[in-house]
């Protein structure tokens, strides 16, 4: 157990400014470029739904299952009072958890922290497998956990860092979208029901407060975990750590 904390504490090197830097403008492409976007959407849902599940969890709901569909939607289902600061809570946690959880992840790969982040996704992911209740979700959290498995259990420390890196940014950036997306499709009439919509009906306060507070969040992530991930930043967090 000694050698497993040492190794969850332990802390990598950070990559060059310069490949911090390319990390960021190709995460910044696969989220600008719709054709990369649709194929890597589907990891924003996860954290999504994630999100949503977490928050019913924490306040008592009861939590009956996820599913995943092929077209990167997905729906949470839980069970408690229709109403009420718990299902609040709930319905407002799906658009910023993908935000949140890239700045807590900004915030381990800037304290070298590289293998306790890889650490928890697969955690998380693997609870996650367990709430899962159609054979499309199942198929996507395997195929990602494995996939971030395989890639760093085979490449170097400073290739993870590298691959932490990337999934930081397109968390950071790719929370962003969905939130723009949902505020076009409003316009339109064509989501009466996203949580947004969700929130309006249980608090009162117009559709238009929620987007534009998700979207708040979302860029308040984006731009203090760009400070964490920062080259400067990186080089005078490695100097107090040494």
């Amino acid at each position: 157990m000694s050698e497993v904390w040492r190794a969850l504490t332990g802390v990598q090197t950070e990559p060059p400014g310069w490949a911090v830097l390319l990390v960021a403008l190709v995460a910044l492409a696969v989220v600008v470029w719709s054709t990369s976007w649709q194929l890597s959407r589907g990891l924003v849902t996860i954290a999504h739904e994630g999100g949503h599940a977490l928050m019913a969890l924490l306040t008592r709901r009861k939590l009956q299952g996820i599913r995943l569909h092929s077209d990167t939607s997905g729906v949470t289902l839980t069970r408690g009072r229709p109403t009420g600061p718990g299902m609040i809570l709930t319905a407002a946690s799906g658009y910023v958890a993908p935000s949140l959880l890239g700045l807590g992840g900004a915030w381990l790969v800037s304290s070298g922290h590289v293998t306790a982040l890889i650490t928890v996704v697969l955690g998380l992911l693997l609870c996650m497998l367990l709430l899962i209740r159609n054979l499309f979700g199942v198929v996507s959290l395997l195929a990602t956990g494995g996939a971030i498995f395989a890639l760093t259990w085979y490449s170097p420390p400073d290739v993870d860092a590298v691959l932490a890196q990337l999934a930081v940014w397109f968390l950071l950036f790719g929370g962003v979208r969905p939130i723009l997306e949902l505020r076009r499709k409003r316009r339109y009439g064509r989501t009466p029901d996203s949580d947004a919509d969700q929130l309006a009906r249980l608090t009162g306060l117009p559709a238009g407060f929620w987007i534009f507070l998700f979207l708040l969040v979302a860029l308040a992530c984006l731009a203090v975990g760009a400070w964490l991930l920062s080259p400067l930043q990186l080089s005078s967090l490695s100097s107090l750590l040494r």
